[in-house]
């Protein structure tokens, strides 16, 4: 065998060498693609949880509130339970720090450096050699993380000073006082910009006085987890709003929720790969077709046909561990480059803040390497098989095998039937594994089709071209040789197919989102006090929950001139399931309907008499079972204050939201009002008085902050937006987030044309006898390249006919089942005819072009001297 490869083999690749180069591209492609995927990933999700473990600590118990924070008398009982061996307390929120006169993101914590050491190393404040000896527990000081002193501008390492300066930083939350306090050390915990210092001082200096926001508890040897906080849940007087957490399930939280993402872009990064195993399959096919005679020869010689398939199965072996290993040098390149640029996101904000290093893996590398080879050998199989059922004598005579009737197309119709089934089963763990099947039995069986394809519509159409001879040449070869052109267009219709899949699932999510932002952006002018960071899909809580506006500053606002009428908006983060992240829950002005200023999925339900009425976005009935008519218990208790009886929450519709995939709650700003006795908005939005003008407004509003902050103009607390600023940063973030598809779809319909070069190009060498005799019969090198351009006219058609319609079907799985059971929201779909024809007809015209030019490659020696061959 190793001769054979050494010979037979090398002097095929040798003769052909961009032809499996192709081959070899697409597998390198996919592989790299799909692989830097997951090393990006993984190593953001790898450096996000070490973030999480390195401030959380490593307690055995966590408890939280559902919402904000909770009275310290809680620490107190719990401290002193028998089964408590260690409760460390903490107070934690998002704040703003003065870097100059920007202000930047700071998370703040207040801990007890105590108790702190055991369960939080990371967290343990490191004083400086000039600091004093009690500073971790004295008022006035604070700690910093490494990233906490980047975004301050101060130096990584605090150097001693001769003259007896100290280093500072100015805190603040909300709408509070700035506080400056001396920078006394460091923490040695990861992850964002982070400020450490004495639990009691967080307390007081930013008016948190008696209100902890967790406690970490160390039990005692033998406690039983489950029956301790079941005995503390039931105990009299235990607190309604309070949950028990394992430490891991912040970044169990992200990696599950995150999941789905993950999995989507190495789905979409295998296209290449995909289109890939059907190039190996087009270029094997017709190297077997090409060699026939050679192979017959080998089998006359005394080799097996079972031998001759392992040669074509090495053969494709070869070509797999080639691309695949120059995949995954080219994936771990990229994967580097893009931690360093972009950092670990990659579009879908779950690890925001994390600036991870790259965190090589071997079972990935095995992974994807294998599924290169594997790919390769998928694509090489069906050859293997032609070349080993070959009959020599009748092979050798050119005579080739006898015709055999195809059931190809009973075997398509299984494909798609179970492709149907396949797009109605549920997702595994959160992930439409049912679903990505659907879309590969749908587009195995629509290729395996194409054979009954071209026979049903060329056969209809050949009549009309029976008087035109060159049209009639290229339809006729189409008609005859149905399975060589199915063969030559397959990666066409691959590549093809997921690029009009791909173009209408992105038309329709971005209709989808720009008629949703016209539903939720009516004000001309949005005022949001700022954030200390905007939560993203982190599942960690919204910076807006401090930082806040107070009635006086909003009716300042409703007063000012060029201002029509507000409207407000309070939001606030809801833990109601330690499994999951948190949910939003928005307070907002519903004086029109819930109908007009929301982007309702169905029609609102009249509310019941005693009950609030409250509507949840999409990922609330996946997530949580809030099915529209039926009451919402977890939101209950997260709403409960003290001496009153807990409402009764009617889910009185579902809306549309792609701002938050965790879920959203939204209820009438007056109910929360009368529920929470909060008056504090987050958010205010402005009509403007018919020719008022938007920039005098706004000039307006800044000065009317300052003067509320005490400050100038230009560090005011204050972003103000309009709502065409807000719709053009949001339609370019989407077209930026899904830049890469279009990307991938360019690459996919090059590797399919290469294909199409490749097939005509060893066409014209294998039927150099016929376009000698046509030259014998008076047709000019020109005409006979029409032929060829015919043919390849005729076969992309055909080829673009099976992609469209492919396509369409698959886009109704991806936006219908695999976006809902990934991201748990909806989109309507929208096909842009338009974008596809253009598409379409540019591919015909390529491939045209692409089979006109290899024909004139191949056919440039004198073809009429190949006649003499058979005198």
């Amino acid at each position: 065998m190793r001769a054979l490869l050494s010979t037979f083999s090398w002097q095929e690749l040798r003769h052909h060498p961009w032809r499996n180069a192709a081959a070899v591209l697409a597998v390198m492609l996919g592989v790299a693609l799909a692989f830097s995927v997951q090393l990006i990933n993984a190593s953001a999700l790898d450096e996000f949880s070490s973030a999480v473990r390195s401030v959380n600590g490593q307690p055995d118990l966590e408890v939280r509130a559902v919402q904000g924070s909770f009275d310290e008398a809680v620490f107190a009982r719990l401290a002193q339970h028998p089964q408590v061996a260690l409760a460390s307390p903490v107070l934690e929120f998002q704040g703003l720090a003065l870097a100059g006169e920007r202000q930047v993101p700071m998370r703040v914590i207040g801990i007890d450096a105590l108790a702190l050491p055991t369960i939080a190393p990371a967290l343990m404040p490191q004083p400086d050699r000039n600091a004093a000896r009690f500073a971790m527990l004295a008022p006035g000081h604070v700690f910093l993380n490494a990233a906490a002193r980047s975004a301050l501008g101060l130096p990584a390492e605090a150097a001693e000073s001769p003259e007896g300066r100290v280093e500072t930083a100015q805190l603040r939350t909300g709408g509070g006082a700035w506080q400056r306090l001396e920078v006394a050390g460091h923490v040695a915990a990861g992850g964002a910009a982070l400020a450490v210092l004495d639990i009691a001082a967080a307390q007081d200096l930013f008016d948190k006085l008696g209100q902890l926001s967790r406690v970490d508890l160390r039990l005692a040897p033998g406690t039983d987890r489950a029956a301790f906080t079941a005995s503390l849940q039931r105990s009299p007087g235990w607190p309604a709003g309070l949950q028990f957490a394992e430490p891991g399930d912040a970044a169990e939280r992200v990696s599950n929720l995150s999941r789905a993402y993950r999995v989507n872009l190495t789905v979409l990064a295998l296209v290449a790969l995909f289109t890939g195993a059907f190039l190996v399959f087009s270029v094997l096919a017709l190297s077997v077709a090409k060699r026939a005679q050679q192979f017959a020869l080998l089998g006359v010689l005394g080799l097996t046909p079972r031998e001759r398939l392992r040669l074509v199965l090495t053969e494709s072996l070869v070509l797999g561990l080639i691309g695949s290993g120059a995949g995954l040098a080219l994936g771990t390149a990229l994967a580097a480059f893009a931690l360093r640029v972009l950092g670990g996101d990659l579009g879908g904000g779950y690890f925001e803040g994390v600036a991870p290093t790259l965190h090589w893996s071997n079972a990935s590398a095995l992974l994807y390497g294998g599924l290169g080879v594997l790919a390769a050998l998928v694509g090489g199989w069906w050859p293997a098989r032609a070349a080993q059922a070959l009959p020599e004598a009748q092979t050798l005579k050119g005579l080739g095998a006898a015709p055999v009737p195809g059931h190809s197309h009973w075997l398509a119709l299984g494909l798609i039937v179970a492709s149907a089934a396949l797009a109605n089963m549920p997702a595994v763990g959160g992930i439409p594994i049912a679903a990505y099947l659907s879309v590969g039995c749908l587009l195995v069986g629509g290729i395996t089709a194409l054979p009954w394809l071209i026979a049903l519509l060329y056969d209809r159409i050949a009549p009309a071209f029976a008087e035109r001879v060159l049209p009639m040449l290229a339809i006729e070869r189409a008609r005859r040789m149905r399975g060589t052109a199915a063969v030559a267009v397959s990666g066409v219709v691959a590549s093809l197919s997921l690029a009009v899949a791909l173009t209408v699932m992105v038309a329709s999510f971005r209709d989808s989102v720009t008629h949703w932002l016209d539903v939720v952006l009516p004000a001309d002018l949005y005022v949001r006090a700022t954030s200390s960071g905007r939560s993203g899909n982190s599942g960690t809580q919204s910076s807006s929950d401090t930082a806040t506006f107070a009635p006086p500053f909003v009716q300042a606002l409703a007063r000012l001139p060029g201002v029509a009428r507000i409207g407000t908006l309070r939001t606030r983060s809801l833990q109601l399931d330690p499994a999951q992240p948190a949910v939003t829950l928005i307070a907002r002005s519903l004086e029109g309907g819930a109908s007009q200023a929301l982007p309702l999925v169905g029609p609102a339900l009249p509310v019941p008499a005693g009950q609030v009425g409250i509507y949840v976005s999409e990922p609330m009935v996946e997530l949580y079972g809030a099915k529209p008519g039926s009451l919402f218990a977890p939101l209950s208790p997260a709403l409960a204050t003290a001496g009153s009886d807990p409402a009764a929450f009617f889910v009185a519709g579902v809306w549309r939201d792609y701002a938050r995939q965790f879920g959203a709650i939204t209820m009438d700003a007056h109910d929360f009002e009368r529920l929470t006795g909060e008056r504090n908005v987050s958010d205010v939005s402005l009509w403007l008085a018919p020719g008022a003008s938007e920039g005098a407004v706004q000039a307006a509003v800044r000065e009317l902050a300052a003067r509320r902050d005490g400050s100038d103009s230009t560090t005011t607390n204050v972003e103000i937006s309009s709502v065409g600023q807000i719709r053009a940063t949001s339609l370019r973030i989407f077209d930026r987030s899904f830049a890469v598809t279009y990307w991938l779809q360019a690459v996919a319909i090059a590797i399919g044309l290469f294909g199409i070069a490749a097939s005509f190009s060893a066409q014209v060498l294998a039927r150099r006898k016929e376009f000698g005799l046509l030259a014998h019969l008076g047709f000019t090198r020109r005409q006979v390249l029409a032929v060829v351009a015919g043919e390849g006219a005729a076969w992309t058609a055909i080829g673009t006919v099976a992609g469209l319609l492919l396509g369409l079907a698959v886009s109704v799985v991806l936006v219908k089942v695999v976006n809902p059971q990934s991201f748990h929201w909806t989109m309507d779909l929208l096909v842009p005819w338009g974008r596809l024809l253009v598409l379409c007809a540019a591919v015909v015209a390529a491939g045209t072009v692409t089979a006109w030019l290899a024909g004139r490659a191949a056919a440039g020696r004198d073809v009429v001297l190949a006649v003499k061959e058979d005198w």
